[in-house]
């Protein structure tokens, strides 16, 4: 005899999954609730659908029931090159101007695949940069991504697919990334495989933009095909987060059933044949709010409030979105500007700075009180006004670690490297004896593409602290990286062990949010390769 589930009931259990999914089932969805819980029963260890609901109901959630209704909840539907118009976009706009930008100055892009899947569109990002970029071993290239479903990033991190995720694709995408193996599946080509790293990543609950989860100073962020089942709250709530993993002139990506003006009025929408794309773009947004209270008077003629006055700035036009013109291909545009030899460095220092000079204005002291406006702004994403105020407060930064480390975070998180490692080598000047900034700084090189530099100063952050958990996690993280799986391990247990006398939600100092637990699990997971118990 089936049990007929109350509307009272369903109306909660879609409030739960609400909360701490982000996943959105109103009324008419609540069918589809209801058959997704009721696969994920037995996982919970339970017959009975109603009693399950209460017990789940009853208590704070914990991230494996999270992730066992995830597993039947969320759907895994992608394929390589999905929207092959966003893709051709990409190929013919967006990319070729950014690695144009990036080669005459430092050859760095990152790009985050949030809500991956089993990992078609991440690696398809990959192949479409080997394909644009020739000298791909010269360039500072991460891809970023994640999911909520443990399962989605096991088959993802495997990187073996069947027919159904090469319908519609390029007739050359598997003969040239792909190697049939024996149980007619296709695996992903290793040198594309390394050029993706996947992580749990829950979009509702966990910290982004973070230097220690890699979501920060972003490049490109693909969104697609997740926020169509988030609340509203939860869709302007994660928007407003990624446009502050962005850096400014950075792109967000989402599914052309997405698209809307009332979701994303803090970016610049622009428009390509069969897309649209989202740009960060600070400048532009302030111009164009300074314009939002025009009003056109009865003769028809703009009247500007005085209390708006205008002031015209000189910028960089809008890129123009013309049709394609014939001639030669991008790869071969860019190779012949590829020059032969030495690749060119990042930009030096200003002279002042590399002298140690500092500017000498002084206003009120960095004070613990300054700190926890500092620390506010930082988790608000504003990260240009704490560089402006610390360096108009120069001579007293200088003078607090905490200051100087929330500073070379702020450059990081703008993409500035250089500009943070500048003012966390201030850091450790200071405190020579402090681990936490020599872990900082092993985030900063990690990011430049200096792992040997980053692994140097992870064990010195050791040795001044043998017990620091997340120095060991990083450190493990960059030996398996490198093909070091056996060092690495060691490392990742040794974290483990440590964190073991640990409040399960204690937040770990210097990790931005993550909590005890939330790293016991990332580390089990890339122990075992499998989904904690």
């Amino acid at each position: 005899m089936q049990k007929r589930i109350s509307n009272e009931l369903l109306s909660e259990l879609s409030k739960y999954v609400t909360v701490n999914m982000g996943l959105y089932f109103p009324k008419g969805r609540w069918l589809d609730l209801l058959r997704g819980f009721q696969a994920a029963v037995k996982e919970f260890g339970t017959e009975d659908i109603e009693d399950c609901i209460h017990s789940l109901l009853s208590a704070p959630p914990k991230k494996r029931q999270v992730e066992i209704l995830a597993r039947h909840l969320t759907v895994g539907e992608t394929y390589f090159f999905r929207e092959p118009k966003v893709f051709e976009a990409l190929e013919k706009k967006i990319l070729p101007e950014l690695i144009r930008s990036r080669w005459e100055t430092e050859k760095r892009l990152r790009i985050w695949s949030a809500a991956c899947c089993t990992g078609e569109e991440a690696y398809s990002i990959a192949i479409l940069l080997t394909r644009l970029i020739p000298d791909l071993k010269d360039w500072n290239i991460t891809i970023l991504a994640t999911d909520i479903n443990p399962h989605f990033l096991a088959k993802a991190a495997e990187g073996v697919y069947r027919e159904w995720s090469f319908r519609g694709i390029p007739y050359w995408l598997k003969e040239n990334y792909f190697r049939l193996t024996a149980e007619s599946g296709y695996e992903i080509a290793p040198h594309i495989k390394r050029m993706v790293q996947f992580q749990y990543l829950n979009l509702v609950e966990d910290v982004y933009p973070s230097l220690y989860n890699d979501t920060n100073a972003m490049d490109i962020i693909f969104c697609r095909n997740v926020l169509m089942y988030f609340s509203t709250a939860q869709v302007k709530k994660v928007i407003d987060r990624m446009h502050h993993c962005l850096l400014d002139s950075g792109h967000l990506i989402v599914a052309s059933s997405e698209t809307s003006h009332l979701f994303y009025p803090q970016f610049i929408t622009l428009n390509y044949p069969g897309s649209i794309f989202y740009r960060k773009d600070l400048q532009a947004v302030a111009e164009k709010k300074k314009f939002a209270n025009f009003y056109p008077d009865r003769s028809g003629e703009i009247v500007v409030p005085e209390q708006s006055p205008v002031i015209w700035e000189s910028r960089a036009p809008s890129p123009k979105i013309d049709e394609d013109k014939p001639g030669s291909t991008f790869v071969e545009d860019y190779q012949s500007r590829v020059p032969r030899g030495k690749a060119q460095e990042s930009p030096a220092l200003p002279d002042s700075f590399a002298a140690g000079e500092l500017p000498s204005v002084q206003t009120s002291p960095v004070d613990d009180n300054a700190m926890k406006e500092m620390e506010t702004l930082y988790e608000r994403g504003s990260y240009d006004e704490i560089v402006a105020i610390l360096q108009k407060r120069a001579t007293d930064t200088e003078k607090n670690v905490h200051a100087l480390t929330l500073l070379a975070k702020s450059y990081a998180n703008q993409g500035k490297l250089q500009d943070a490692l500048h003012w966390c080598e201030k850091a450790i000047h200071l405190e020579k004896l402090n681990p936490k900034c020599y872990h900082l700084r092993a985030v900063i090189l990690q990011e430049q593409g200096k792992v040997a530099d980053a692994v140097d100063s992870l064990k010195r952050a050791l040795y001044l602290d043998p017990n620091y958990a997340l120095a060991y996690f990083m450190l493990g993280n960059l030996m398996k990286q490198t093909g070091k799986s056996k060092e690495g391990n060691k490392y990742l247990q040794n974290a483990l062990h440590i964190l073991g006398s640990h409040d399960h939600e204690a937040v770990l100092p210097e990790s931005e949010g993550i909590t005890v637990g939330r790293l016991k699990e990332l580390i089990q997971i890339m122990v075992n390769g499998e989904n904690p118990a």
